[in-house]
């Protein structure tokens, strides 16, 4: 098999493997990896707009405002004003986020930071650099997509 081939095996495996997690996390913690991951954004950067998360998170404002409204309607994350522009709205976690904020047991994050650690860190940041760039490779362009010609 083509290196290309085995790599693309390689990722479609971890991402059953983060399926598989994130639904485990969910029955666990009642959370899915994708909000237990917002959670802990939020978390480290409070009072951030979900602006500002969509960016971080690489997400869609679209996908974003799911993630958030499901996180709102379970109590684990608030919308607040902000103080300095009323127009913005920054996010902030409940009594109930900073617990799933703090709890580590059971998450994809506790799985990835051991299996991290069994790799020297030079290692890490080389896979680190191939995963960003080929998620950057995949993202969506901004730019308009060019129409095709009408032919007769």
């Amino acid at each position: 098999m083509s290196d290309v081939l085995e790599f693309m095996r390689a990722v479609w495996s971890l991402d059953h493997g983060l399926q598989a997690a994130s639904k485990r996390m969910h029955k666990a913690l009642g959370v899915t990896g994708a909000q237990r991951l917002a959670i802990r954004i939020i978390g480290r950067f409070p009072a951030l707009s979900a602006a500002r998360l969509a960016e971080v998170l690489h997400l869609d404002p679209s996908t974003l405002s799911g993630i958030l409204k499901r996180l709102e309607e379970q109590g684990f994350v608030e919308r607040e004003l902000d103080s300095t522009d009323r127009r913005r709205v920054m996010l902030r976690l409940t009594k109930k986020g900073l617990r799933v904020n703090r709890s580590t047991k059971g998450t994809v994050e506790e799985t990835m930071r051991k299996t991290l650690a069994t790799f020297p860190a030079g290692r890490v940041a080389a896979a680190s650099d191939v995963v960003k760039a080929i998620a950057k490779a995949l993202r969506p362009s901004r730019a308009p997509v060019p129409r095709r010609p009408q032919v007769g």
